[in-house]
């Protein structure tokens, strides 16, 4: 009997170990795989602040450089006098370098706000046709330069919605910008608006450009992040527009999908909650109607 009864004990005592040695087993392999996840996490943070760094040093650098060459032969008119063309030339494009270097310090400033929480909003009852036409016609200019076609698709009978006019301009013009931006010429962008169903509005932005992968879309959509962040892309820019345009689109209590394919095209789907509501886009709602990008 008691032979019986310190088997039993041995044999719990061993069972205890056992499990006590196989629980430390475990944490040991879930802290390795912290750790391993944590060493990921760092790396990648750390190659995209340094790809930030190496391409905003590129895009304040380039305009900086234009306006102090620029004015210095300014400057100098008095020993090398200069005919009325060229200062009037110069002129135009050290305006033009500030403009860009003044845009880019602004996005900057926008996204570092959005990420702080301290971005905050002048709602008010807006009319997204209105925005859409204004946006539609300061972007023809770049898109003719660029030989892209803009197709405006707006129906007339939108609701108005709850937001910030401004902000909203600036969320569309970064869209519309980066669909002319990576279509080839020859290429088109169009840009449809319609009534939802729940009496919101949606926005749809489709172009026939370079497309990107899920993985690229992924990249595209964070701050301080960039497709191709090579200092030999195809295309300057600071690569915060899209994700400027997406904060602004989800403080509006909007929604924003985007599908893709290489070499096909790229289409922006935006819809706004209606006027009267103050809560965000139901995401299990469809959107705008979408195409096959095939």
């Amino acid at each position: 009997m008691l032979q019986g009864a310190f088997g039993h004990a041995k044999s719990n005592s061993l069972m205890a170990d056992y499990a006590s040695l196989l629980s430390e087993a475990v944490l040991r392999h879930r802290a390795r795989l912290a750790e391993h996840s944590a060493r990921i996490e760092a790396e990648l943070a750390s190659k995209v602040k340094s790809e930030f760094v190496a391409n905003m040093s590129h895009e304040l650098r380039t305009p900086l450089n234009t306006v102090i060459g620029f004015s210095k032969l300014l400057q100098e008119h008095e020993r090398r006098p200069l005919p009325a063309k060229d200062i009037v030339e110069y002129a135009s494009l050290i305006n033009d370098a500030a403009a860009h270097l003044l845009s880019v310090i602004n996005d900057i400033l926008d996204i570092s706000k959005i990420q702080s929480g301290k971005y905050t909003l002048d709602s008010r009852e807006v009319n997204i046709e209105e925005i859409l036409v204004a946006v539609i016609t300061q972007a023809r200019i770049v898109a003719t330069d660029a030989g892209v076609t803009v197709v405006p698709a707006i129906a007339y009978d939108l609701p108005t919605v709850r937001g910030d006019d401004a902000k909203l301009l600036q969320a569309f013009t970064n869209i519309l910008s980066n669909a002319i931006k990576f279509t080839s010429r020859g290429g088109n962008v169009t840009v449809e608006a319609l009534r939802r169903v729940d009496g919101g509005v949606g926005v749809l932005v489709r172009d026939t450009g370079i497309g990107m992968t899920d993985e690229e879309i992924s990249v595209a959509t964070k701050p301080f992040a960039q497709v191709d962040g090579s200092r030999a892309r195809w295309r300057e820019g600071a690569g915060l527009g899209l994700p400027i345009a997406k904060a602004l689109i989800e403080l509006h209590g909007g929604r924003i999908d985007i599908r893709s394919k290489k070499d096909v095209g790229t289409e922006i789907a935006i819809a706004f909650p209606p006027r009267h509501s103050v809560q965000p886009v139901n995401p299990d709602e469809p959107m705008v109607a979408q195409c096959d990008l095939t």
